[in-house]
């Protein structure tokens, strides 16, 4: 199984010292527990929906050929969610749904997918509300598309790991801590689960 993870830096893993974040943990359980998963890690820092709707589908296709069982997994949405030089937004939610609604629509018909949804990033109170609303609505949208979708918002605002580490790096981004925390939440997802049953 091959699994394409697309999204900004929390999908990245900035800030772990073991450089796996949680996409790289979570396939490392995978494969102990006997599954040939082959893990690409496609996140980009600062990335927004914008910016991944680009990108996600010649850089699957290139990983994704024809004949071995391929995977999405997109998170993104922080970024969205961050002030802009003019006082605004980098891409406002509804612009952001729409953009998830055209990569969720396509890659859905195309490979099976699925959706962690936006971390809070913790040093902009303003941002985490913005972004804990977009979370919701990304959660609707995937429901009615029919994408599983895991809400990690309000379990990574409230996890000391998650919260502690990123105080003390850069103010957003955790270390190993928190994405192993990250990592369990998808882990024990049931969606997630049900692609090595």
């Amino acid at each position: 199984m091959r699994i394409c993870f697309f999204g900004d830096s929390f999908v990245n893993g900035t800030g772990d010292d073991a450089c796996l974040g949680w996409t790289g943990r979570v396939c490392a359980a995978a494969r102990r527990a006997g599954h040939d998963v082959t893990h690409y890690n496609l996140g980009i820092r600062r990335d927004t929906s914008a910016d991944v709707a680009a990108r996600w589908c010649r850089e699957a296709a290139a990983r994704l050929p024809a004949g071995p069982e391929g995977r999405l997994v997109f998170s993104f949405g922080a970024n969205d969610c961050a002030p802009d030089a003019g006082g605004g937004v980098r891409v406002p939610a509804g612009r952001c749904l729409v953009n998830a609604e055209a990569i969720l629509a396509e890659a859905s018909a195309w490979r099976p997918t699925l959706m962690v949804g936006p971390a809070p990033i913790g040093d902009d109170s303003a941002a985490d509300a913005r972004i804990a609303a977009l979370s919701a609505a990304l959660e609707t949208l995937c429901g009615r598309l029919g994408v599983p979708f895991l809400a990690v918002f309000a379990t990574l605002a409230a996890d000391p790991a998650w919260t502690a580490e990123a105080a003390a790096g850069d103010g957003t981004h955790p270390n190993s801590g928190g994405y192993a925390r990250l990592a369990q939440l998808v882990g024990d997802w049931d969606a997630w689960r049900a692609w090595f049953a």
